[in-house]
């Protein structure tokens, strides 16, 4: 989607905007709501919080990947110290690299598993595509050899479903899911005092 389409701009009205950055805001009381109170990792490796997670992320999905976007996060000022900022970006960039890291990995399998059902696919389709010529040759002519023959054809083809599948539909969400996540990792972090 271009940034002359009427939904885009209608999506960025509803979004301030710092620098040329669209601005993911968030308002919260206390830095520690951004971070899964579960978690029990230091804070810079601490798991967002998934409700906080899912709001950049759906925000982020609203504008196109090359969109520059920014996070602003507004605190009380008696929450803010020296090294606040510094320590949210620190835990968000890590969280979107682990995030980017588990899509790879996802994305890894399934262009596997293509690979592997391509070649299940093709022997089965080989076999469906000769024991139907050996069908042509062994059985006299008749409603049972074309029954047969479209049958091992049809079944043949079936077998391709799963390959053409992840070739042609499932892979590129996730790709794109991986590069939402690696753009989010790089993101402009600002923390400041709420009025």
């Amino acid at each position: 989607m271009t940034d002359a389409t009427p939904r885009h701009r209608d999506i960025t009205s509803r979004y301030r905007q710092h620098g040329g950055s669209i601005l993911i805001e968030m308002k919260l009381n206390t830095a520690t709501q951004l971070f899964n109170s579960l978690d029990p990792s230091p804070f810079h490796e601490k798991d967002l919080d998934d409700d906080a997670a899912e709001y950049i992320v759906s925000t982020a999905r609203d504008f196109p990947l090359k969109a520059p976007l920014r996070l602003e996060i507004y605190l009380p000022p008696d929450q803010i110290r020296q090294d606040t900022e510094e320590s949210v970006t620190n835990a968000v960039h890590n969280f979107f690299d682990y995030k980017t890291e588990v899509v790879d990995s996802d994305l890894r399998t399934v262009l596997r598993q293509g690979r592997v059902s391509l070649l299940i696919g093709l022997t089965f389709l080989s076999a469906c595509l000769f024991a139907r010529q050996l069908l042509g040759t062994q059985l006299p002519q008749g409603t049972v050899r074309e029954i047969l023959a479209e049958g091992l054809l049809i079944s043949g083809w079936v077998a391709m479903w799963r390959p053409i599948q992840i070739f042609l539909y499932e892979w590129w969400p996730i790709r794109n899911l991986r590069r939402l996540y690696h753009k989010l990792s790089h993101l402009k972090i600002d923390v400041r005092a709420r009025d």
